[in-house]
């Protein structure tokens, strides 16, 4: 892992280890995300969704100690996830949701959800037609910039964003790119960002490579 510089570590990983079954992925990661954008990078099949879901508590961590904000993941799991931002972007459990249902849900679950931010969000990411569909009803592309646009609203101490350009068409993938390095100078939030390469036109605080 690149070590940042000057900025203090919002999430603190201490020898997380983690296997499948004949396939090991994690021994012994360790490493200080801070405030600003992380990269995970990493080839098919290293694991970089399978440690994202693992910073955001989503999977069992059986071995390794995760500390977000003060807060210990084994020690208090609840209070660890009210952190954290993550949707899986395959998930169909808001399908029935209209997006500005979903926005509500978010806002209820996040104290910090600014809904101010929400008509910029979805003019950028030219969400305005899809206001009035169910998200089942959305392309893939689609579903995955209404979920962006709640991230970006959301507040949450740390962002898990697995591959957030997948699908999206060219003027999406610019908005995304700008608002995301808009945060790169954030202090009080960490963005973990999972994608086979560095993005362009980002400013990364660290980095975590996990080989190709």
């Amino acid at each position: 892992m690149t070590t940042p510089q000057d900025r203090p570590a919002l999430l603190q990983v201490s020898k997380l280890n983690f296997a499948y079954p004949g396939h090991e992925l994690f021994k012994n990661l360790s490493a200080a995300i801070p405030a600003g954008i992380t990269l995970v990078r990493g080839g098919d099949g290293r694991g970089k969704t399978t440690l994202l879901q693992l910073l955001g508590g989503l999977m069992p961590v059986k071995d390794g100690v995760l500390e977000l904000d003060g807060i210990r993941l084994d020690e208090d799991s609840e209070a660890y996830r009210r952190k954290v931002f993550h949707v899986d972007p395959r998930t169909e459990a808001y399908d029935q949701l209209t997006p500005p249902e979903f926005f509500d849900a978010m806002q209820k679950r996040f104290p910090g959800f600014d809904h101010a931010r929400l008509p910029a969000l979805i003019e950028g990411l030219s969400l305005a037609p899809h206001l009035e569909k169910k998200l089942f009803m959305l392309s893939t592309g689609s579903k995955r910039k209404v979920y962006l646009a709640a991230a970006f609203a959301a507040g949450a101490t740390l962002n898990l964003l697995d591959d957030p350009f997948a699908g999206l068409d060219r003027a999406s993938i610019n908005f995304v790119t700008q608002t995301l390095d808009a945060q790169a100078g954030s202090q009080r939030q960490a963005w973990v960002v999972a994608l086979y390469e560095a993005p362009a036109g980002v400013a990364l605080a660290a980095s975590i490579d996990l080989g190709d």
